[in-house]
């Protein structure tokens, strides 16, 4: 009996969750188009531009790294990112939804870059990502949260000799 309760309450849960993010194509092609512009500012290393998706309360959790959650730290992790030696990067969203109240919604999909590494050698990197996105006060789209990992393998640790 507690199992079909458990099956009953995860599948209530999960059409609860549809609910909340069946929104509108209007607000999730505003969020579409703002991330689109995001990659293209990030592309075309502008940093100021870039950093200006993000809310005022945002937190970007980068790969192998501690979480930034100020300005100042989230402006250094672009900062060095545009910065790098070859860098090259794009992102395009494959998911975007919108919750039903509209003042909240997700975007998921796919990157690529490419940095040059100590010896100076492109190397190239994809993967994925995940942004959530807040409405603010004046109806613009920002990022609050922000995400992503590698597709490719982990490099094997350095041997200590």
């Amino acid at each position: 009996m507690k199992i079909k309760t458990l099956g009953l309450a995860l599948a209530l849960g999960f059409a609860g969750a549809a609910v909340c993010f069946a929104g509108d194509t209007k607000a999730e092609q505003a969020v579409r188009d703002a991330d689109a512009a995001w990659s293209k500012a990030a592309g075309s290393k502008d940093l100021d531009k870039t950093i200006s998706y993000y809310s005022a309360d945002a937190s970007v959790l980068p790969p192998n790294a501690p979480a930034a959650t100020t300005k100042e730290a989230i402006r250094k992790i672009w900062q060095d990112m545009l910065a790098s030696p070859g860098f090259v990067i794009s992102w395009k969203a494959t998911k975007v939804k919108v919750a039903k109240s509209g003042d909240l919604g997700f975007v998921s999909g796919t990157y690529e870059l490419t940095m040059n590494d100590a010896s100076g050698k492109p190397v190239n990197d994809r993967g994925k990502y995940v942004e959530v996105w807040q409405k603010q006060a004046d109806g613009k789209w920002k990022c609050g949260t922000d995400t992503w990992n590698s597709d490719l393998p982990a490099s094997a640790p350095a041997e200590n000799k």
